[in-house]
């Protein structure tokens, strides 16, 4: 597999594809579109979508559900996270928490979320600019600007 611009990798791709599929699942739930999927040694091991609407639930980020579907775990150093949505503060906290090495973003356009904060804890941030991911969120923001704004407490 060969590595793309910017640190991407085409497994990196493939794996988002994974998150993406998460986050189309969440909208079709009638959830913010945020997907992710961890994934060690190439396998992924959990996915998760923002389950927030769904659930009732502020923290059911689509990272954090992620990170409670895989359980208990003795470490986290050799998996990367792949989130479709640049990571708000809560889930980054949980990103540098739990010592994830690797973050690979869908996007950072629609929200800026805090990739400098885990670039300055030393956590690689690779932001992939896709375009599927941008649109499921921009659709979202247009057609549910309230929810949106709750999400991200505006």
């Amino acid at each position: 597999m060969g590595e793309q611009a910017g640190g991407c990798t085409d497994a990196d791709l493939g794996f988002m594809a994974a998150a993406i599929a998460e986050a189309e699942r969440g909208a079709a739930e009638g959830g913010v579109p945020i997907g992710a999927a961890l994934v060690e040694d190439g396998a992924v091991v959990a996915t998760g979508r923002n389950r927030r609407v769904q659930g009732g639930d502020p923290i059911a980020h689509g990272e954090m559900d992620c990170l409670r579907a895989a359980g208990r775990r003795r470490g986290y150093r050799r998996t990367t996270l792949y989130t479709t949505l640049s990571p708000c503060m809560m889930c980054a906290g949980a990103i540098v928490q739990f010592g994830i090495p690797r973050v690979v973003v869908g996007e950072n356009a629609t929200f800026g979320g805090n990739e400098e904060f885990l670039r300055s804890r030393g956590i690689e941030v690779v932001v992939l600019d896709d375009r599927r991911c941008e649109a499921l969120m921009r659709r979202f923001q247009a057609e549910r600007p309230d929810v949106w704004d709750e999400d991200i407490m505006e």
